[in-house]
């Protein structure tokens, strides 16, 4: 494996716990601008959930109401992100480390994991076993085995380290921006045509 790619979170040649940067002219709306967190990366596929594509007009606690989840606490009322195209109709919830549920939590990286079940929906609305940082996205992107990886050297993707704030923070129409920041790369002076260096 090529060592130079295995530096940050990343094993060797995969990206879990990497953002991916749509670049402009993605060719594709649903990706357009969008900040992906890769949450499992192997031979056979990937699998991640975009962070900053607000579902408008859905907050967590109109979710937790719909699914009969009684709060204990006020939910603060966050918006619910779009995820994904693939199974629109599921839940995952991107969270700090500080919650687990057993068997049933993915660890992406140090400090976040992903749970796609009821009970993290419950610790959401209760004031003991909440994440301290967490969002509720409905669906995910999926890649099949080589997609990914194909999609990045034809410059369609950029990845760059994820932290806390381009995770949680509620500023999403900037976290596309802020990601690109990262890399050292101002988006105005991105070219629509992908393959441009």
């Amino acid at each position: 494996m090529d060592s130079e790619h295995s530096g940050g979170e990343a094993a060797g040649d995969f990206l879990s716990g990497q953002l991916l940067i749509a670049m402009p002219g993605i060719g594709d709306p649903r990706f357009e601008r969008a900040v992906i967190l890769v949450c499992a990366h192997d031979n056979e596929h990937a699998m991640g959930v975009a962070v900053n594509q607000p579902v408008e007009g859905l907050t967590v606690p109109d979710l937790l109401e719909r699914l009969n989840i009684k709060a204990t606490i006020e939910v603060p009322p966050d918006l619910v992100l779009l995820g994904g195209p693939v199974e629109r109709e599921r839940g995952f919830v991107l969270h700090t480390r500080d919650y687990r549920s057993p068997e049933m939590t993915l660890d992406i990286t140090d400090q976040v994991a992903l749970t796609a079940t009821r009970d993290v929906l419950e610790a959401m609305a209760s004031p003991s076993g909440r994440p301290r940082r967490s969002f509720l996205a409905l669906g995910y992107a999926g890649w099949g085995a080589g997609q990914l990886e194909r999609e990045i050297r034809e410059n369609v993707w950029l990845t760059c380290p994820a932290d806390e704030d381009l995770l949680f923070g509620a500023d999403y129409d900037a976290k596309w921006s802020r990601a690109l920041a990262k890399l050292g790369i101002d988006p105005r002076l991105l070219s629509a045509q992908t393959g441009q260096a």
